[in-house]
């Protein structure tokens, strides 16, 4: 056998030869890993291909890691692998049964527990389920034991205590210790509609209509933009049903000022402390439009990919149309995958402007 017969079938150099070629076909069947840089990619990786010298051959993603490698920022091997096309109706399955098992539990699943369940490794299975659903199997356990917390207490006849043990927390003062960051204020003002809850308001004028700033204790929880300051005062009404609205003094008329000095000159930045109430995917998708500089724009798609869910793009959607907060959360600043402008709580046309002041800026 000479020296070229046995290169050809070498399993390593045709691999390595997949890799030149960029191959996508043999996505999914291994992956390759640079020792200088630390990182492992897929076959079809358009990076730039380190020396042979350097290069490591795995089967999978979980052998690359294993031996200390960390997946391509890039080409994300660890999601095309976990989503390749002949797995995706399995493992949509698979997280389906993981969703019920956590739903139905008496108390939040270990993720061992959970992943014996399917049975998948814990790593396998935490990889998967945070692709198809956006959130780590806590985070989505977390949240809907807070869903059934809100809708307890929702029921007129239902104790907060009762709510609290019915919903799963085997401590009502460690939920107690959580209450605002799952509700935004204690158990007992959210049964009641947020009364007695303070919220400070005050209502400014910019060139794009009247804005109403409100705070809780915490931080700002509602701007609002539109025409009517009557009707923004009712929309804040709704969203605090019993709360103490509280007509803001000299300092807060300051945030206010603030607010719209942004509005009108986005070069001045807007930094305020903020309370943000919503679901644990609805906070990821927040910060990370957060994360948008003025100027700049991202589809609803690289949202989804930014936050580790691109399969989640329509839900992405849906939280940047429930923020509460304009601007200081620009949700403004995301555009459909064609660049065109969506919709947009405060109006399409306010969303225009911002972004071409930005632009301007």
């Amino acid at each position: 056998m000479n020296l070229m017969t046995m290169k050809t079938h070498d399993p390593d150099e045709n691999r390595w030869q997949n890799v030149l070629d960029r191959d996508k076909a043999s996505d999914g069947v291994f992956v390759y890993a640079v020792r200088t840089t630390g990182v492992y990619c897929r076959p079809s990786c358009p990076s730039r291909r380190g020396k042979r010298e350097n290069v490591q051959f795995f089967d999978g993603c979980e052998d690359a890691e294993r031996a200390g490698f960390r997946p391509c920022m890039r080409c994300k091997p660890h999601l095309s692998e976990t989503l390749a096309t002949q797995n995706s109706t399995r493992y949509a399955d698979m997280v389906a049964s993981a969703c019920r098992f956590i739903e139905t539990a008496e108390e939040v699943p270990s993720l061992e527990e959970i992943a014996a369940f399917v049975k998948a490794s814990p790593a396998h299975f935490h990889r998967v389920f945070k692709e198809f659903t956006g959130l780590t199997p806590k985070a989505y356990a977390d949240a809907h034991r807070a869903k059934k917390m809100r809708a307890a207490l929702d029921a007129p006849e239902i104790r907060v205590t009762d709510a609290i043990y019915d919903a799963g927390y085997n401590s009502s003062s460690r939920f107690y210790e959580a209450s605002n960051g799952i509700l935004g204020m204690t158990p007992k003002a959210y049964k009641q509609g947020g009364k007695n809850a303070d919220i400070r308001f005050a209502i400014g004028q910019s060139t794009l209509g009247a804005v109403l700033v409100a705070a809780s204790d915490k931080g700002v929880c509602a701007i609002l933009m539109g025409d009517d300051p009557e009707e923004l005062i009712r929309d804040l009404e709704k969203q605090f049903p019993q709360a103490n609205l509280i007509g803001a003094d000299r300092d807060f008329e300051n945030m206010v000022a603030e607010v719209v000095g942004f509005v009108e000159a986005p070069r001045i930045g807007l930094d305020l402390p903020l309370d943000l109430q919503g679901t644990a995917f609805q906070q990821r998708v927040w910060q990370a439009l957060r994360e948008i500089p003025a100027g700049k724009t991202v589809s609803y798609t690289e949202v989804a990919e930014r936050i580790g869910a691109p399969k989640s793009v329509r839900a992405v959607a849906q939280a940047c149309a429930a923020n509460k907060i304009a601007v200081a959360v620009p949700c403004h600043r995301v555009v459909r995958n064609d660049g065109g402008l969506s919709g947009y709580r405060w109006g399409v046309e306010r969303k225009r402007d911002l972004l071409k002041r930005e632009s301007q800026a």
